[in-house]
C-alpha cells in the first residue's frame, strides 16, 4: 500500500490497535502489521443490484424513533440481526448455529436462515465440526478471508478519521485526514474517496461492499443530506449519500457523528471482555457481557453534541435533531452570539472553537484544539480555570438530560473528554444536580472507542446495509 499522500493531506496516524488483523494478501510489505488472531476481507465478486443505493443511518437494529420510516429502516433491521451473527462469530463468543441462537436470543429457524444467507454470499464459511458430549458435533462457522469490507470516514469541520473494517465490524486500519469543511461537499468529498483508496491499498476495489460517512451537522432522515448546519457553508441539502453512492457504485450511509459516535461506543463496549475480579475470575480471556441498553454519548470537540441510545436503539427524533445540545440556550452562556444565528448557546461556553477564542482574547496562543490540550497539560491557569467552567455549564445541561431520561452511562467522547479537569467537572454536576435514583447506578466515563467511536458506529451502518445488498 502506497503511503498515504502528505499532498493531500493525509497524514499517516500509529494505528490504533485494529481489532482485526489484515490477510497476508491484502497487506502490501511493509505497511500495515496485522494484529490478533485472524480474519479479513479480500477480493469478491460485487453481488449485483448494489450500485446507486444511498442511505441515511438509523439505529442499532431498529427505526430509532425517526418519524421517517422506510424501506431504509428494514434493511437496517434486517442487517442488524446479520451483523450481530457476524460480531458473534468473529469475537468466538458464538461459532455454531446453537450457540448463536442462545447467545443472541434468536429463534433457530431465524439463526439458520441468517447463517445460510451470509454463506451464500461468500461473508461466512463452514470449518469443520466442533467437539461434541454427545449426538451430532456442530458445524463451526468462521468468516471468509476474502469476504468483504467496509470503508467509514468521520468528518470534523478540519479533519476526517477514515477506517477499513472487516466484515464483522471490527478496526482493522485507521488514518487522520486533514481537510476543511468550509470548502464544499464536492471537493472534500473527492479528497476524501482519494484517503479511502489509499487507505485501502492492496485490497482490491470490488472487495468493498459499502461506504459510510458520519458528519458533523444534523442528517436528514430521509435523503441522507445534511439539513440545516451551523458551520458548513454549501452542504445544505447537499444529497451526500446519493453522490457518494454515484462516485462508488456501492451502498452509502451518512449519519450524524454524534450518533455515530454513540453507537460505536455501544459496538466496543459490547464486545468489550468484563473488567477483572480481584480474585482473576473475569477480564480479557471472558466472553463479552454486552454494552448498555441506555446510553448518553456526549461528543466535546469543535463543538458539542450528544448521541442518544434508548433500549439498544439509536434515537434520532422525528427530525433527526435529538441531541443537539449545541443550541440549547443556557442562562449562564450571557448573549454571546452563536454560530447557528441565536445568542446564549451551549456551544459558545463549551465548544472547542470558542475556548479556542476566548484564550486568543486573553493574549494566549492558541489555534487548534489541540492547542487545548497542551496548555492544560502544561497547567496553564487561564486554560484550565476556562475548560473547567465547559465541564461545569456542560454538567449542568447534561442533568436535566439525565433526569428526563435515566440512561445507565453517560460517556464522554472528542478532545475536551481527554482532559481531566473537564470530566471531572462534568461529572461533580452530574452528582450535584440529578436525583440520586439517577446516578445510583449511573457509569460516567470516557469514551471506551476514543477516536474510533465515529467510524466504528457509521461503519456499523454501512455494514448493515452491505449485508442486504447481499
Amino acid at each position: 500500500m502506497s503511503p498515504l499522500s502528505p499532498a493531500r493531506s493525509v497524514a499517516p496516524r500509529a494505528q490504533t490497535a485494529p481489532v482485526r488483523p489484515v490477510p497476508t494478501r491484502w497487506a502490501a510489505p511493509g505497511t500495515i502489521t496485522p494484529v490478533g488472531t485472524g480474519t479479513g476481507a479480500g477480493a469478491t465478486s460485487r453481488p449485483a443490484g448494489r450500485a446507486g443505493q444511498s442511505h441515511s443511518a438509523g439505529g442499532s437494529g431498529g427505526t430509532g424513533g425517526s418519524g421517517h420510516h422506510g424501506p431504509q429502516r428494514d434493511a437496517e433491521q434486517a442487517g442488524g440481526t446479520s451483523s450481530a451473527i457476524l460480531a458473534a462469530v468473529a469475537s468466538g463468543v458464538a461459532t455454531d448455529r446453537a450457540t448463536l441462537a442462545r447467545r443472541l436470543g434468536l429463534a433457530p429457524s431465524t439463526v439458520t436462515v441468517k447463517v445460510g444467507e451470509l454463506i451464500a454470499a461468500g461473508v461466512l464459511a463452514e470449518a469443520g465440526a466442533a467437539s461434541a458430549t454427545g449426538g451430532r458435533p456442530a458445524r463451526v462457522l468462521r468468516l471468509t478471508p476474502g469476504g468483504g469490507c467496509i470503508l467509514a470516514a468521520e468528518l470534523g469541520r478540519h479533519h476526517a478519521r477514515i477506517a477499513l473494517l472487516d466484515m464483522s465490524g471490527a478496526l482493522v486500519r485507521s488514518a487522520d485526514l486533514a481537510l476543511d469543511v468550509a470548502a464544499g461537499p464536492e471537493p472534500v468529498l473527492e479528497e476524501l474517496v482519494t484517503a479511502w483508496t489509499e487507505l485501502r491499498g492492496a485490497i482490491p476495489a470490488d472487495a468493498v461492499r459499502a461506504v459510510g460517512v458520519a458528519l458533523p451537522g444534523p442528517v436528514s432522515s430521509r435523503s441522507g443530506a445534511v439539513d440545516s448546519p451551523a458551520a458548513m457553508p454549501g452542504w445544505h441539502r447537499f444529497p451526500v449519500g446519493a453522490h457518494l453512492s454515484q462516485r462508488l457504485g456501492l451502498p452509502a450511509v451518512v449519519e450524524n457523528d454524534a450518533n455515530a459516535m454513540a453507537l460505536g461506543e455501544c459496538t466496543a463496549l459490547a464486545t468489550a471482555p468484563p473488567a477483572a475480579e480481584a480474585d482473576g475470575t473475569a477480564g480479557a480471556g471472558a466472553p463479552a457481557t454486552g454494552g448498555p441498553a441506555n446510553l448518553l454519548f456526549v461528543k466535546a470537540g469543535s463543538s458539542v453534541g450528544c448521541g442518544l441510545v434508548l433500549d439498544g436503539r439509536l434515537y434520532r427524533g422525528a427530525t433527526a435533531l435529538a441531541g443537539d445540545l449545541a443550541h440549547v440556550v443556557v442562562g449562564a452562556t450571557g448573549d454571546a452570539p452563536c454560530n447557528c444565528g441565536n445568542r446564549g448557546c451551549l456551544d459558545t461556553v463549551v465548544g472547542g472553537s470558542y475556548i479556542l477564542a476566548d484564550l486568543r482574547a486573553r493574549g494566549i496562543e492558541a489555534h487548534q484544539p489541540l492547542d487545548i490540550a497542551r496548555l492544560v497539560g502544561d497547567g496553564d491557569a487561564q486554560a484550565t480555570t476556562r475548560v473547567r467552567a465547559a465541564g461545569r455549564l456542560l454538567g449542568q445541561t447534561l442533568s436535566a438530560v439525565v433526569n428526563f431520561v435515566n440512561p445507565d452511562a453517560v460517556v464522554l467522547g472528542g478532545l475536551l473528554s481527554t482532559l481531566e479537569p473537564f470530566v471531572a467537572a462534568v461529572r461533580s454536576q452530574l452528582y450535584e444536580n440529578c436525583h440520586p435514583l439517577a446516578t445510583r447506578d449511573l457509569r460516567i466515563e470516557q469514551s471506551a472507542a476514543g477516536a474510533d467511536a465515529g467510524v466504528l458506529g457509521v461503519g456499523q451502518l454501512a455494514l448493515r446495509q452491505a449485508i442486504v445488498a447481499l
